[in-house]
């Protein structure tokens, strides 16, 4: 989670942000791997072929950004497919390059990155996967027009292909810490994720009746989108898979009602006996140690919450002891329609507008310049733009220090030694940090730039640290410029998107509540759908709250309608639990609760000064 330092609170909120950090364990194995990632520079350095080791330092570089905890198969797209897109980018690149010729380019160059802005603005909107793609053609292609290397576009290519690859290789073949004393090693990640379904449902119950139980839901909905997406990865075999994969897939699936009985019994707000949260603790310790969970302490069949939680892990029992488990069911994906559609939403071209705005005049004002490494302040806008990085003025903010920082660290490195075996040196240490400081924009910009620069030397260009400095000022003042310009349409895009989303999929879950209580593998997967939904509404909204007032005020009110429809959400899966007994009905108080809720709802999303700005 963020964290901020104590006396954050008394900032501004656009101002506190730069302050947050996120907090967690070190990951050594990412350490690792990224340490390893510029194996490929150092044989390259000593083949004596500096230049043709710097696109694969580029592609494992990006690569690491986007390398986050998860499981191993989710990891090839979440790699594989933005180094793809990065690759196809140098190559257009180099292209662009030799058709404009060595000299300034003011109409081309500009508006050809101005129409890729677009489109890739526009498409990373759909996604994080997307986003990184998005991200990667730009940021490549700008590489690739304007970094003077000897090797052809096509071996540009293919060595940065090679260099990401490689960091795939790494993260598919090397064991996590502790992976293989549980089983097989290649599943350490989901089960990991998995594990950690369990210890939240033990935390929310935990927390039930007190100040904490609205975080602990937070949690748990967050711990199964995790789960989820790390057992979504691709698999060797179609129909079939192996049989820990099949048992990983059926304890996951094991987890729904346990979610379900645990969020009504938080909703409830009465304490609950410390010996329940017992059962969900020990399975997640099954699931690690890859073994059956042996006796679960039952709780007192009481009401309906406590009874669902009984049956719940009676059933999860049942699954843990079972040999092989159940084979998991079809995954559902979002079709080639749905995604352009999602493109070219209003969020979408809002996005990709700026996006496109940013490239062609930080293009138009690296040509007028025309230095040596003009293609650094497109390439950096392209960074600066994103707005999954945090507000705009906080990652404005963040890039400058960042760049400061770095630039004078790697000038008093380089002048303390020489030689390219130092920088490669540079680069290792830089993606060994680089899993660590992706917790904090300004830390994660310090670390880039000295690997940024330390490349530039291999790739034969003389030293700018300076220029780095001047060029990351100006792409600041290009994007803070450019995300406050009245684009046409209205702000807040974005996030009324975002609510329009997750008020359909919370409406979708309650007419199949009411409407087929029975239907608990579909009634599952629509809760899931409401929670993920409220959960990226949630994000978009502390976003656009942490930009300047200009930014903000546009989306002012949306906390209001998030707080409803979370509310319908958790009352809504209270009924589900009521309604597993068709006999006894819906209570009145339930009915009421639920009635009040919906009205709340459509009060807060019809008010004015709620309802996110419409075009």
């Amino acid at each position: 989670m963020p964290t901020p330092f104590p006396f954050a609170t008394r900032l501004p909120p656009w101002l506190a942000h730069t302050l947050r950090a996120q907090r967690g364990p070190v990951p050594w194995n990412a350490v690792l791997r990224g340490a390893l990632a510029a194996a490929p520079l150092l044989v390259s350095v000593l083949a004596d072929r500096p230049t043709a080791g710097v696109p694969a330092a580029l592609g494992a570089m990006l690569a690491g950004i986007n390398d986050r905890p998860g499981g191993r198969r989710a990891s090839v797209a979440r790699l594989g497919l933005p180094a793809l897109a990065g690759s196809a980018g140098l190559l257009l690149g180099t292209l662009i390059a030799q058709a404009v010729g060595g000299g300034r380019s003011l109409v081309v160059l500009p508006l050809v990155f101005g129409v890729l802005g677009l489109v890739a603005g526009a498409i990373s909107s759909t996604g994080t996967v997307a986003s990184a793609c998005g991200t990667q053609v730009l940021v490549t292609v700008v590489i690739g027009a304007g970094m003077p290397l000897p090797e052809p576009g096509p071996l540009r290519a293919l060595l940065f292909l090679a260099g990401a690859g490689w960091l795939l290789l790494l993260r598919l073949v090397l064991p996590s810490p502790g992976g293989l004393r549980s089983g097989p090693y290649r599943l350490d990640g989901e089960r990991e994720a998995v594990a950690a379904v369990y210890e939240a449902v033990s935390a929310l119950l935990g927390a039930a009746g007190g100040p904490g139980a609205r975080a602990g839901r937070s949690a748990l909905s967050a711990a199964l989108d995790q789960a989820q997406d790390a057992l979504s990865g691709p698999r060797i075999r179609r129909y079939a898979s192996s049989a820990a994969e099949r048992r990983l897939h059926a304890r996951y699936a094991a987890a729904f009602p346990l979610a379900e009985a645990a969020t009504a019994l938080a909703w409830a707000g009465n304490p609950l006996p410390a010996r329940i949260v017992e059962g969900p603790r020990r399975l997640a310790e099954a699931v690690r140690a890859g073994g059956p969970c042996g006796p679960l302490s039952a709780p007192a069949r009481t009401d309906a919450g406590l009874r669902a939680l009984d049956e719940a892990l009676l059933r999860a029992a049942a699954v843990f002891d079972s040999p092989a488990g159940t084979p998991p069911g079809g995954r559902g994906g979002r079709s080639g329609v749905s995604v352009l559609g999602r493109a070219w939403s209003a969020a979408g071209r809002e996005y990709g507008l700026r996006v496109a705005v940013c490239c062609a005049t930080s293009t138009l004002v690296a040509q007028l310049l025309h230095h040596e490494h003009w293609y650094w302040l497109p390439a950096t806008t392209v960074f600066l733009v994103k707005p999954d990085l945090g507000p705009l003025a906080s990652r404005v903010v963040c890039r400058a220090v960042g760049t400061v920082a770095g630039a004078a660290l790697f000038g008093a490195v380089a002048a303390l030694v020489s030689g390219p075996l130092p920088l490669v040196a540079a680069v290792a240490l830089c993606g060994a940090l680089l899993p660590v400081a992706t917790r904090h924009f300004a830390v994660q910009t310090a670390v880039v730039t000295v690997l940024v620069l330390s490349l530039v030397l291999l790739g034969g260009e003389p030293p700018a640290s300076w220029g780095r400095v001047v060029e990351s000022l100006l792409a600041c003042g290009t994007v803070l410029l450019v995300g406050h310009l009245p684009l046409p349409g209205r702000r807040g895009h974005t996030v009324r998107a975002a609510l329009d989303t997750a008020v359909r999929a919370a409406h979708r879950y309650l007419g199949h509540v009411l409407d087929a209580p029975e239907d608990h593998a579909r009634r599952g997967a629509l809760r899931r759908d409401a929670y993920r939904s409220l959960a990226v509404a949630r994000t978009a909204i502390d976003l656009s709250a942490a930009e300047l007032p200009s930014v903000s005020r546009h989306s002012a009110g949306s906390d209001s309608v998030a707080g409803a429809l979370e509310q319908l959400i958790d009352t809504t899966t209270a009924c589900a639990v009521q309604l597993d007994r068709p006999a006894a009905g819906l209570p009145p108080a339930h009915a009421e609760l639920l009635a009040a809720h919906v009205s709340e709802l459509d009060r807060a999303w019809a008010a004015p000064a709620g309802r996110p700005a419409r075009s």
